[in-house]
């Protein structure tokens, strides 16, 4: 008879917390039969063939024993309040991409350490000395060997130098701004970034998803040659990744024609913005573009422009990626309706119309929510991914040789098509949508590009 445990160590395996060899030792140990086993460890081999090694990633040869010991691999973005769903589907597509390397990669057993950057207090907004102190915790762990973070530009400039002098491989599916990998082509010697990141003098970091240079000037180019806008009013949330965003917009906007009519960070703090809306109404703009983060009061910001303009079609609301998420859907209610959200890659949606890995991979992890997935969360998995394919090349548990590694990919088959990263640790073939809320919901509305 089998042992009442075998149900959880079966769990155990498929979430990848128990490596193959030790899932068979304790199998038996409990009781079950060799077929048993080797059923469940067939189906775990046919659910990877979709997804897993030899389907997405690199052409590395992957090993999957774990003779050799345990690599850890760390995680570190906010994960509660406006942040719950974002943080909590990035991880759980972390662990998935584990689970489909069969929780073992050059020869070790993987062992994934999801870290929260963020205060649920603060509506889950990221904090630098908790940032500091999550990197502090990679770093001083001998057997991390990566760190998949973050998911704020700001954080990323707080650990960056960081992870940098400790010579661990940092990796992003979120970060966007452009100065965390190479100088702003408008203003290339601002306070020396990069390189000011990069203290040894070696790369480290790299990201897997569009800067803000392309997305920003990809929603200029479509609000003024699709939408036919002419007049702006630019607001950003006074941090790293919002007024960015903001910055290029307006700088595209006007090169193309149009005329920017105001540009302002607002205070994320205030009770309301009805004073600002009605100011920015007398100036007659025909978009509001607002550079910002969902966990900075952006739903409010819309709602009270809606209570002001509350025509979508004579004024449309444009935001970037910080805001494509359900949270801040919810957050606005009707006033949401219409809004358009720019995103340096494909939402679920256009990965599912493209069919093939993406399509795959949403179906899966819809099935394993129980709803769709956040926008992000695929760009989190082929994070995940990209790193153990790192481990399987380095075979190692060297932090060099994984960073060398990692840094060097080339050729990764994505769930959206291929693409490689360049000297700076972008991604050579970034994909950017704009996207429409929709009933309450975020959907597809079309692929856009920055003005030739």
């Amino acid at each position: 008879m089998v042992d009442s445990r075998f149900e959880g160590l079966l769990s155990d395996f498929r979430s990848g917390k128990v490596d193959r060899r030790s899932f068979v030792m304790k199998a038996l140990a409990f009781g079950a039969s060799a077929s048993v086993i080797g059923s469940h460890m067939r189906a775990s081999a046919q659910d990877a063939t979709a997804l897993g090694p030899g389907s997405i990633g690199t052409s590395v040869e992957h090993d999957g024993t774990t003779d050799k010991g345990t690599i850890k691999v760390y995680s570190s973005f906010p994960l509660s309040a406006s942040y719950e769903q974002i943080g909590g589907d990035s991880r759980e597509a972390i662990q998935f991409a584990i689970e489909l390397w069969g929780g073992a990669a050059g020869g070790y057993a993987i062992e994934y350490v999801p870290l929260d950057d963020g205060v649920a207090a603060n509506n889950g907004n990221w904090d630098g000395a908790l940032e500091a102190e999550n990197a502090a915790k990679a770093i001083g762990d001998a057997d991390c060997m990566a760190y998949m973070a973050t998911y704020n530009s700001g954080a990323a400039m707080v650990s960056i130098p960081l992870t940098n002098e400790a010579g661990l491989v940092m990796v992003s599916g979120a970060n966007t701004a452009i100065h965390l990998t190479r100088p702003d082509p408008e203003n290339p010697d601002a306070d020396g970034y990069p390189d000011v990141l990069y203290p040894t003098g070696v790369r480290n970091y790299c990201r897997v998803i569009a800067a803000d240079d392309l997305q920003g000037a990809a929603g200029a180019n479509h609000a003024i040659n699709e939408l036919g806008r002419q007049r702006a009013f630019v607001l950003h949330d006074n941090q790293t990744y919002g007024k960015g965003l903001a910055e290029v917009f307006q700088r595209t906007f006007t090169e193309l024609g149009g005329e920017v009519v105001g540009f302002e960070g607002y205070d994320a703090n205030a009770p309301d913005y009805q004073a600002l809306m009605s100011r920015i109404a007398s100036l007659g703009p025909d978009i509001v573009y607002a550079g910002a983060i969902v966990s900075l009061n952006t739903s409010k910001v819309l709602i009270d422009m809606r209570d002001v303009m509350p025509d979508p079609e004579e004024v449309v609301f444009m935001g970037p990626d910080g805001l494509i998420n359900q949270a801040f859907v919810d957050g606005a209610g009707e006033a949401a309706e219409g809004a358009l959200l720019t995103f340096g890659g494909l939402p679920p949606e256009s990965l599912e119309a493209l069919g093939g890995a993406g399509a795959e991979w949403v179906a899966q992890m819809r099935e394993r929510l129980g709803r769709e997935p956040d926008a992000y969360a695929s760009y989190w998995f082929q994070v995940a991914v990209v790193v153990l394919n790192g481990i399987d090349a380095a075979a190692d548990k060297d932090r060099a040789k994984v960073l060398e590694a990692v840094m060097g990919t080339t050729d990764f088959q994505g769930l959206a098509g291929s693409w490689s990263f360049t000297e700076t640790g972008d991604a050579d073939a970034p994909q950017l949508t704009v996207n429409r809320v929709v009933d309450g919901v975020i959907k597809f509305d079309a692929a856009i590009a920055p003005p030739v």
